[in-house]
């Protein structure tokens, strides 16, 4: 299976260094990062669920033991125990998640066919219908599966410290993260790339 990852380029770039001179000194210095994504809706969101809270190895090692019970597939999992699920290394109330994304699909509550039809805030809705699934995990889908080109989540820590390590800022209150938010659409996507990597203060 040929490994895809988010696709831009110098056109976006070229508008974030415009709109942004700091984040476009950033991109020439750090150059194109590269983000493997996931297409296939289903086994993305169960993996972000898994992902939640744990290391990026340790959710590897539990999606690869899931994958091999269940081959990711939402109707085996539905046939499957909660304790089944969490025998793959995760904690109950995931494994009940896990569960809630798969009775979601087979009930036909969520139709995950039509989800990229929809519009940012039509999937977001959707998808936080779904106990255990939040606003964060959906806009994790929107960029690493639907590669959805405007999407900056105030609720994701790492992209907070980015901005905040960028902009050499102590605090963050949510109405300047927003208006660096408009800064960067309507690529705002590519944005949170860079700033996901600025994260890490060895990277600034």
């Amino acid at each position: 299976m040929t490994t895809q990852y988010f696709e831009y380029g110098e056109a976006e770039l070229n508008h974030l260094r415009k709109k942004d001179k700091k984040l476009g000194v950033a991109i020439d210095r750090i150059g194109i990062l590269k983000r493997q994504i996931n297409p296939d809706l289903f086994s993305a969101l169960v993996e972000s669920v898994v992902g939640q809270q744990i290391s990026n190895k340790a959710a590897s090692t539990v999606c690869q033991r899931l994958n091999e019970l269940c081959g990711m597939d939402s109707q085996r999992i539905y046939t499957l125990s909660i304790e089944e699920i969490q025998a793959c290394g995760m904690s109950m109330r995931k494994a009940g998640y896990i569960k809630n994304i798969a009775d979601s699909v087979v009930s036909g509550a969520i139709d995950f066919d039509t989800l990229p039809e929809k519009s940012d805030t039509e999937i977001i809705e959707a998808l936080t219908t779904i106990k255990g699934v939040g606003v964060w995990t959906a806009e994790m889908l929107l960029i690493f599966s639907l590669m959805r080109p405007n999407v900056v989540s105030y609720g994701d820590l790492a992209i907070r410290r980015g901005m905040m390590n960028l902009y050499g800022l102590k605090e963050l209150p949510k109405e300047k993260f927003q208006r660096y938010a408009k800064r960067y659409a309507p690529y705002g996507s590519v944005a949170s790339l860079y700033l996901w990597h600025l994260s890490d203060i060895e990277n600034i």
